[in-house]
């Protein structure tokens, strides 16, 4: 017999990129009573992992509980990039309503879209907020039409067009009901939670189901399964069986040793957890996502809808420069291949496969961010490596034809630069699909295009655009293969020898091109120092010296102007190289190389393709 059970609510915040979902949960656990009224707290305080902090994104959803009137609402903060997408669509089967968050300037963005249907695919129930309505830009009317024709767009049935509509500020610290209502604070969505959001139901005597939506993982207890309790109840010490309904053959045996709840940003343990709760269960050492924990009478699991597939790889390899092992503390392939299975404990959209050299694995992800986000990790754990271009991973159909990932790519650009990013996609095989002007002088495009058309393009676009363009995209699915494309008009400067470079040596080789590098660095030969401004590449001896002899003094070399270096990043060096070249990274550097660092050699290979 099903029960609903009214003391909990769960629900899921969803948005776009930016549009102020964690910063809305923020104020939600403010004003709940979370933290003493004394305590420091930092700004968007669920971005715990320094690499969300600094980019200000969210990569993993996170778990949070607030009380509100005698009833325990657990939140979920989930990332708005595409790229982690796949943690979007699994934490939705915890929870019975989504709070979509929407900006109160942009109106619904792509990201929006995809994660609204999700939502309502799951037949869940959703609350609109419009947020930032103190921007001095915002269209908060508008928005709300534009909203409703999405949900229009996505066959929305009649009750969830009737959604309500709460305007907030998530910075402010507060949300009405109407436009003209007095800012206060959050207290109105609070109460549109209450009233709309449905309580878990579950049958409460049936046997233990708690479906496995994420894992997260601590050194000291291994993983951590996290789910909601759909029927029965879970105890501690109780035996139950692990099963899954994408892999009928698993009946696993396991004790449950310690469970959780959330409140606030603590976990809290507890004997026993009924129906809706949502609780974390660790001790059980092979827990996967996707598993259903059930009471060992009458084991069934819980559908589960497949996670999503890398649609890009990588190689990642032991660095064998002349410069190797130096700066970083892990350096072997065993540091290397025990640091890369250990990712896929927590991060389910990545594929990590050996290949026929020990020293060198095929990384698979969503996406360009999804892998540099994880090279950065591993750099700041003093893990050192190299890492080839990224490339898409390609199919066969029935009849053996070649099909390669699309994307769709929605660009804002202010008008001016429209032509030089039509010209620019078109190049790289995107298919101009719409376009429309949007307010404030900005043109919206919508391009379908294939991934690896992609590869390398956003750092072009933002100078393209003076930084002014936003691009978005989201995978399309798979289509013919569309033929070549030629990703770099310029060559490298490669150095000549190895040593350290010299402010005489860079004179000479700046006439070349854009170089990478200042005096006083360490270079080997095959390191690529700079950009050159002609297609072919150019071997640069930038450690030569001056010849001193009593008519050259030594003093005239201050007078050499040096321009400054180009500093790259991190995606822009992984947007640099090019399939001949490797990055190597290191906690302190990023150096691009070739391949083959000996010059007859690569003379060679190149005559051979």
């Amino acid at each position: 017999m099903k029960t609903k059970r009214e003391n909990i609510r769960n629900v899921a915040i969803i948005a776009h990129v930016d549009h102020g979902k964690t910063t809305l949960v923020d104020e939600l656990l403010k004003q709940s009573g979370v933290f003493r009224a004394n305590q420091e707290v930092q700004e968007r305080v669920m971005d715990s992992n320094d690499i969300e902090r600094e980019r200000g994104i969210t990569i993993l959803s996170k778990n949070t509980a607030v009380f509100y009137k005698d009833t325990k609402i657990n939140i979920i903060d989930t990332p708005g990039h595409a790229d982690f997408g796949g943690e979007v669509e699994r934490v939705l089967k915890m929870v019975n309503g989504v709070i979509l968050v929407v900006d109160a300037f942009e109106g619904p963005m792509p990201q929006t879209k995809f994660v609204l249907r999700k939502a309502l695919e799951l037949d869940l129930s959703v609350i609109v907020c419009i947020n930032k309505i103190d921007r001095p830009e915002a269209r908060p009317d508008e928005v709300i039409d534009e909203v409703l024709e999405l949900l229009m767009d996505l066959d929305a049935s009649d009750e969830q067009l009737d959604c309500p509509f709460v305007f907030a500020s998530a910075k402010a610290g507060f949300a009405v009901r109407d436009l003209n209502d007095k800012h206060e604070n959050m207290v109105p969505l609070f109460e549109t939670i209450l009233e709309h959001i449905p309580a878990p139901e579950g049958d409460p005597e049936a046997g233990t189901q708690v479906l496995i939506s994420t894992i997260d993982y601590n050194e000291y207890v291994g993983r951590i399964g996290v789910g909601k309790v759909d029927n029965g109840s879970i105890k501690v010490n109780q035996e139950c069986v692990i099963v899954n309904a994408h892999d009928l053959d698993k009946k696993k045996k396991v004790k449950i040793s310690k469970l959780y709840e959330f409140d606030g940003l603590k976990k809290v343990e507890v004997t026993e957890a009924g129906i809706g709760s949502i609780v974390a269960i660790s001790g059980i050492a092979d827990i996967h996502i996707g598993d259903t924990i059930c009471s060992p009478e009458n084991p069934e699991p819980i559908p589960f809808q497949k996670i999503s597939e890398p649609t890009i790889a990588m190689q990642f390899m032991v660095n064998d420069s002349p410069l190797a092992g130096q700066e970083g503390k892990f350096i072997t392939s065993r540091h290397l291949r025990e640091r890369l299975f250990r990712e896929l404990n927590t991060d389910v959209s990545l594929r990590v496969e050996e290949t026929d050299s020990p020293d060198c694995f095929k990384v698979s992800g969503r996406g360009e961010l999804h892998l540099s986000v994880l090279i950065e990790n591993m750099r700041r754990e003093g893990y050192e490596f190299a890492v080839s271009k990224a490339e898409v991973l390609t199919k066969r159909d029935e009849r053996n034809r070649l099909l390669e990932p699309m994307e769709l790519a929605y660009i804002d650009v202010p008008d001016e630069f429209s032509g030089s990013v039509i010209q620019k996609l078109s190049s790289r095989k995107g298919e101009l699909q719409g376009m429309s002007t949007a307010n404030g002088g900005y043109t919206r495009l919508e391009f379908l295009i294939p991934s690896r058309g992609l590869i390398g393009y956003r750092g072009e676009f933002m100078t393209d655009t003076k930084g002014n363009g936003i691009l978005n995209t989201i995978f399309e699915g798979y289509e013919l293969y569309r033929g070549d494309i030629q990703y770099r008009k310029s060559g490298s400067l490669i150095a000549f020898e190895t040593g350290e470079s010299i402010t005489y040596g860079l004179f000479n080789a700046q006439e070349r091109g854009t170089l990478f590098i200042g005096p006083g660095e360490k270079v080997y030969a095959g390191m690529v120092i700079g950009q050159n401004g002609k297609p072919e590449d150019v071997e640069v001896n930038v450690c030569k010296k001056k010849q001193l002899t009593n008519t050259r003094a030594s003093g005239s070399d201050d007078a050499l102007r040096l321009t400054t270096p180009k500093i790259m990043s991190l995606e822009q060096c992984l947007d640099f190289i090019d399939t001949d070249e490797l990055l190597e990274v290191t906690p302190k550097n990023l150096r691009i190389r070739k391949k083959i660092l000996d010059p007859t050699m690569r003379k060679r290979a190149s005559f051979k393709k």
